[in-house]
């Protein structure tokens, strides 16, 4: 059994994290969902980064530090897009973590970066937030810094495709991202 801290995307703590969440415990895990917004949720994706910047960065950062304090060491770090940058702004400050998931972005890769800690990225390919040759430079950079890379990529689909609300989603996409999310948190 994992323990995970799974934060939200641009558009607010909605039912895709709580589904996601529900699905990960109805595996044995348990998980988090720190809610960055205060319960604001958006309805589009500009009114989102309006939310952001509102929110700012510091804040979500720290409200994220929070939740994360009762968790043990080795949780996951997970997110979705812009809250895979969440995740990851925490893993300078938690280096025994046990993985990370990034669900639909990148992040800048820390200094302390642990050789062989199990990374799962899953994006839209391609993806209209995501750069193709950062992409690429990120997929190097990340396996040269010795950590335990999978990457899986899924055509025809939008950026946030595990969302069934947006029309980004992919049904056979999300699914396939699922099978694959709990296949790493069990192989940890």
């Amino acid at each position: 059994m994992a323990t995970v801290l799974l934060c939200h995307s641009v558009y607010g703590l909605r039912d895709l994290e709580r589904e996601a969440a529900a699905r990960l415990r109805a595996a044995g895990h348990r998980v988090a969902t720190p809610d960055l917004y205060e319960g604001r949720t958006a309805e589009t994706v500009e009114a989102g980064f309006a939310l952001r910047d509102a929110t700012g960065w510091d804040v979500m950062v720290a409200r994220a530090a929070e939740a994360a304090e009762a968790l043990p060491a080795e949780t996951v770090l997970a997110g979705f897009s812009m809250g895979a940058a969440v995740a990851a702004a925490l893993w300078p400050e938690r280096p025994a973590t046990a993985g990370l998931l990034l669900l639909h972005g990148l992040v800048a890769l820390p200094d302390n970066a642990r050789p062989g800690l199990p990374v799962q990225l899953h994006l839209a390919e391609p993806d209209p937030w995501e750069d193709e040759v950062f992409v690429a430079e990120w997929t190097a950079d990340t396996r040269g810094a010795g950590l335990a890379l999978e990457t899986f990529r899924y055509p025809g689909v939008g950026h946030l495709f595990a969302d069934r609300t947006l029309p980004d989603y992919g049904e056979a996409a999300a699914e396939a991202m699922w099978d694959r999310v709990l296949d790493f948190l069990d192989g940890l």
